[in-house]
């Protein structure tokens, strides 16, 4: 799962994903460093500067509280084990987490992270007393890195408090349950603080080693490893604040996780539960970033303005499909959207997803042999 070239030429973002269960699948080392931090005690009891009693004090009352959270949510933390079939039949491919968010009509719903369970056969879920049931793909979405599982709710003991990623600050505690390296570790809890909000992290879904989308994140030093992938990151009042989903693999890196924050998680895990899969709008182009065409090219092929350096390239239109019908043609360069620059691919899929709806009517500023014009495309859903 892991290639080792890559993780020792450049800093990569990997899924914590699947742990396989089969020696040597797992081609890296993970470093356990534990690293206290003691805060100054002052035995000055005439002073307004803590003493060690009340510093023990808050220590424990913080402990408990950690105690108290994770037996709030534990239950509602669950195995995946993804099964694939191969040449040689069916073969457990690896294990991740997931998260029980919902209960319904004699069905529970799970919340798990698209990788835990691609190319998956079968999908089993196992609960947090080792009960072992079916699962039912609802649907998942590579984009955020989200799928929902269906499963009976006869042994389901617990669903999950969802909390709200707008309340969440930088320098709260974090606490990571699931299940690193797979279930011999089941219920694993790891804790920290939140080191950062509204991380942007780019992700290649094709595999062409291009970036093609960028996963809005929480980023904590809570311990987040493989098999941690699909689990839970809360609060101190149980409540889910975000579905671990990565970390940065790297040598002299430590303490870098990253996880999908609930605000961003919860309309995805909405339309997969309803309609098994996310509907956006979309154009029907299939497009390449300006930015990676030279520029001799760029003026001498495309007639563009030494000024125009950014935006997308269309390199071919869908037959039938909105850009088809809107008039746009292959070279036709795209540098705005409703007066939207548009930088990169990554940016113009930004404004669809995230501000365009189905039916909307956009205004694009196109550049059509070197020369400035407007196309106006109306968006459908894929």
């Amino acid at each position: 799962m892991f290639d080792e070239q890559k993780r020792n030429d450049k800093k990569q973002y990997k899924r914590s994903g699947i742990a396989f269960s089969v020696l040597g699948a797992i081609a890296a080392v993970f470093l356990v460093t534990t690293v206290f931090q003691w805060q100054g005690i002052s035995i000055d009891i005439n002073t307004e500067k803590p003493t060690a009693q009340a510093n023990e004090l808050n220590l424990g009352k913080n402990q408990e509280e950690v105690t108290q959270a994770v037996n709030e949510a534990s239950e509602a933390v669950v195995g995946i084990s993804n099964v694939q079939n191969t040449g040689q039949g069916a073969k457990k491919a690896g294990t991740g987490s997931g998260v029980i968010y919902k209960e319904e009509g004699g069905k529970a719903f799970v919340a798990t992270n698209h990788h835990v369970i691609e190319n998956a056969s079968e999908l089993e879920v196992i609960l947090s007393d080792g009960t072992k049931v079916k699962a039912e793909l609802k649907g998942s979405d590579p984009l955020t890195d989200l799928a929902v599982l269906q499963i009976d709710s006869e042994h389901v003991q617990k669903v999950a408090e969802l909390g709200k990623a707008s309340d969440v600050e930088v320098g709260q505690t974090a606490i990571a349950i699931g299940n690193p390296l797979g279930m011999e570790f089941a219920g694993s809890v790891t804790k920290g603080i939140v080191s950062g909000l509204n991380r942007n992290i780019p992700v290649d879904i094709n595999g062409d080693q291009q970036p093609d989308w960028q996963t809005e994140v929480l980023q904590t030093d809570a311990a987040i490893n493989p098999g941690n992938s699909g689990g839970a990151l809360i609060n101190l009042q149980g409540e889910v604040i975000g579905i671990n989903s990565m970390k940065i693999a790297k040598a002299e890196v430590e303490g870098i996780g990253f996880s999908i924050p609930m605000d961003v998680a919860k309309p995805v895990i909405e339309d997969l539960e309803t309609n098994g899969e996310v509907e956006r709008p979309y154009m029907g182009v299939s497009l390449q970033d300006l930015n990676q065409i030279p520029n001799p090219v760029l003026q001498r092929e495309l007639g563009l303005p030494e000024e125009v350096t950014e935006g997308v390239l269309v390199q071919g239109v869908e037959k039938g499909s909105p850009a088809d019908e809107a008039g746009l043609e292959k070279y036709d360069v795209i540098t705005a959207i409703d007066g939207n620059e548009i930088e990169s691919l990554i940016s113009l899929r930004q404004y669809l997803y995230n501000q365009a709806q189905d039916g909307d009517t956009a205004e694009l500023e196109v550049y059509r042999d070197g020369k400035p014009t407007t196309v106006q495309i109306t968006l459908t859903s894929q």
